[in-house]
């Protein structure tokens, strides 16, 4: 009887110890504001890191959905923090641009599917000055990025940016073409089996086009899950704006953890 005493209160210890290190490693999570201008426009990105160590880490950037640099974004950001990355949630848009509806949305990131070099340049003013952060770990950058964001960061792997990785997250599959020698990352596609706003003929074609130049890249598709599925509050704003968005508890996790995975090996 004893022994089985001494053997709980050693567990219950030990479960104290997780639970209050979880604890102090949450709290350990700073988040702060990056401003800076591109032309007369100011942008206001959000950086999150884990303060507990002064040592360099690696870059993640993030690009978020095309409502803009919202309170989801932000919590992935945290999110990644705590996996011991120096973290950006980049915004695209300028301060202030937070889209209320589907219209709004269209609005915003249009110009940004049509122009490629002007979503990289705004991306780019981000790079600049997280790089010049003095947790930052230059050597190893990646960037993940949110249906909109996904299209974004896969555009600008494409168009050349320097990355370990880029991860897109049921983003859009049709945009600027790879060629081989620009391509130099190495990519992670999650992707909803039932997304509407991706047809089958897109993902083959985006398949076809990094075959073509031999890509190094992981397609993962979930199934059941459409459009948004990583975002808990898909379902809500789905049946708010009539779209056919939802969230995937099940595909969630999965994809989170393919990239936590997938960022890990690529940082080695």
């Amino acid at each position: 009887m004893q022994k089985v005493k001494s053997i709980t209160i050693y567990i219950l210890m030990l479960l104290s110890i997780v639970i209050t290190a979880n604890a102090q490693k949450k709290s350990s999570i700073k988040t702060e504001s990056l401003s800076y201008t591109i032309g007369n426009e100011k942008f206001v990105s959000y950086v999150a890191y884990n303060d507990k160590f002064t040592e360099k880490r690696p870059v993640v950037l993030v690009v978020h959905e095309w409502w803009g640099l919202n309170d989801y974004v932000k919590r992935r950001t945290c999110q990644l923090a705590a996996l011991g990355y120096l973290v950006i949630a980049v915004d695209l848009y300028g301060e202030g641009k937070m889209a209320n509806n589907v219209e709004e949305a269209v609005g915003f990131s249009t110009p940004y599917y049509k122009d490629p070099i002007l979503a990289k340049s705004h991306f780019d003013a981000a790079l600049d000055n997280i790089k010049l952060n003095k947790l930052a770990d230059t050597n190893n950058i990646a960037a993940i990025g949110y249906c909109f964001g996904g299209s974004m960061v896969l555009n600008f792997a494409k168009m050349g940016e320097n990355f370990k990785g880029v991860v897109s997250f049921h983003g859009g599959l049709a945009g600027v073409p790879p060629t081989k020698g620009l391509l130099k990352s190495e990519l992670l596609i999650c992707h909803g089996a039932d997304d509407k706003f991706v047809s089958a003929e897109e993902v083959a074609n985006f398949k076809k086009e990094l075959e073509s130049i031999n890509a190094i890249y992981t397609f993962k598709e979930y199934p059941n899950a459409t459009h948004a599925f990583t975002n808990p509050d898909a379902t809500e704003i789905g049946k708010k704006f009539k779209i056919p968005i939802a969230y995937n508890e099940l595909a969630d996790v999965a994809s989170w953890n393919e990239m936590k995975t997938f960022l890990k090996r690529i940082f080695k």
